[in-house]
């Protein structure tokens, strides 16, 4: 069985800007009944800042994956989350002449209903790292620091 998720990414400008050696990174990524993305390269690289970047994404990808995986598992056990937060960073690397995405961390902060056993919501964090689609396509390394909270009932 595959799914396709098909998009499409539009770059105009032009590569031949001789005189100043640069040229545009702007870019719109879309697909089909979604809103576009603008997207560049990261500023360090003559990039836009206020555009996502490869990186932004890819983070953004896994730790919405290792989410959607961890809510779906605490549901099955019957863990009652509350709200999740998650501080994802991405780390380039370089060995050699070769930059990679070389580690992601992600750092979130469960909130779960009083009484809720912490161990089995930190053993669902990490079990859904083993079924995560994103996260099993990876070769960076991804550290995984999650906090949980008890919220009060009604917050």
């Amino acid at each position: 069985m595959s799914d396709v998720y098909p998009l499409s990414l539009r770059w105009e400008g032009t590569t031949t800007d001789y005189a100043t050696g640069e040229h545009s990174r702007a870019a719109v990524a879309s697909a089909p009944g979604k809103p576009d993305i603008a997207v560049s390269a990261a500023g360090p690289y003559g990039g836009d800042d206020t555009r996502w970047n490869p990186e932004d994404l890819l983070g953004a990808s896994l730790a919405t994956c290792h989410m959607l995986t961890f809510l779906s598992l605490a549901r099955k056990v019957r863990l009652d989350v509350r709200g999740y937060v998650d501080d994802v960073q991405v780390v380039l690397g370089t060995e050699g002449r070769v930059t990679r995405v070389t580690e992601i961390r992600l750092a979130p902060t469960i909130r779960v209903a009083p009484g809720t056993d912490a161990a089995k919501v930190r053993e669902m964090f990490e079990k859904a790292h083993k079924y995560c689609f994103i996260g099993l396509s990876l070769t960076s390394a991804v550290r995984m620091e999650p906090r949980i909270e008890e919220v009060a009932e009604g917050a």
